[in-house]
């Protein structure tokens, strides 16, 4: 029996367990799913027991499961202990990892991620700057945005491409009305990100298995997805924006779904980029494992709400709470 392999997958395994998936493992690591799958597989043919049970909403460990956490929890911890250690050796003594953002995605998806970083990365201090002036200077170690610049000596990271649905304010849509087909939009205000042809805009919608394209003026092009929200929720028109910037206001009734049972294509792609020259720098691949474990999450549709009969909502929150 081959073990020399057992302590990569006992780490392995407590990121999924920690994690609560392999998903969100795998893009911690930086390792295909499959990749991570294939590990706690082998750890359990290697152990002659399951670890893990499997379900379609969080997995749980088993009986031995549970015996072998603390261990493989260690491992783990030991694992970055020494990744730790090299970063101190390389890097200044002191000097923090500095990270710069697009204002816009820096206040919505990186704000609420920096408190939970620190708290897991004590040994890491942050200079967090969100200005979107700052993202061409190359002043920094850690840069978040979208539209990466075509330079070799700048890796990258994909962290995700945010869902985009059209939307307007409920008091524009009863003075204009609500568009009830794609075509319908022609009519309309519409507010877009900026794109390469000035005099129009190409919409692509779907549903299903139907497609439609729908050429558009817009009253307002900007690549600032921000400006575009401002626009919208001011009831200048119908905005194509970004899932996530629109939660509150769907939720509040500020916002209304524009043609909700059809799909738009995503916003632009959100990346982590950072120097070529820091590579292997131990800092700088924990928060960018960390953005792409925590971001990607955040950018995704929220699941649609399920009713919950009054006599079992208590129940089932009490169960929830027990589970986590």
């Amino acid at each position: 029996m081959n073990l020399i392999w057992t302590p990569a997958q006992l780490a392995m395994l407590a990121k999924v367990v920690d994690l609560n998936g392999f998903s969100a493992a795998a893009r911690a690591l930086g390792v295909p799913k499959a990749a991570v799958s294939r590990a706690v597989a082998d750890l359990e043919r290697t152990l002659g027991v399951r670890v893990l049970e499997r379900t379609t909403r969080r997995i749980a460990l088993t009986a031995a499961g549970r015996l072998l956490y603390p261990h493989a929890r260690r491992v783990g911890e030991e694992s970055d202990a020494a990744r730790h250690a090299i970063a101190r050796l390389q890097t200044p003594e002191g000097r923090p990892l500095r990270v710069v953002a697009d204002p816009t995605y820096g206040r919505v998806l990186l704000a609420p991620l920096v408190p939970r970083f620190l708290e897991s990365f004590a040994h890491v201090p942050l200079e967090v700057t969100l200005d979107a002036g700052q993202l061409a200077q190359g002043s920094w170690d850690v840069a978040i945005r979208t539209h990466p610049p075509a330079d070799e000596s700048i890796l990258r990271r994909l962290l995700g491409a945010p869902p985009a649905l059209l939307c307007a304010t409920p008091q524009y849509l009863q003075q204009r009305g609500s568009p009830e087909r794609p075509d319908d939009l022609r009519v309309h205000d519409l507010l877009t990100p900026e794109h390469s042809e000035p005099a129009q805009f190409r919409l692509q919608l779907a549903r299903g298995t139907q497609r439609a394209e729908v050429p558009l003026a817009p009253k307002l092009a900007v690549d600032d997805p921000a400006v575009l929200h401002a626009a919208a929720a001011a009831g200048l028109g119908i905005g194509l924006l970004p899932e996530f910037l629109c939660r509150q206001g769907l939720a509040t009734a500020r916002l209304k779904a524009v043609l909700p049972e059809w799909t738009v294509p995503p916003a632009a792609a959100l990346y982590a980029l950072f120097p070529r020259s820091l590579e292997s720098d131990a800092r700088v691949q924990q928060f960018v494992d960390f953005l792409a474990a925590n971001i990607v999450p955040a950018l995704a549709l929220p699941p649609p709400a399920r009713s919950v009969p009054p006599a079992t909502r208590e129940s089932a929150s009490a169960q929830e709470a027990r589970l986590n």
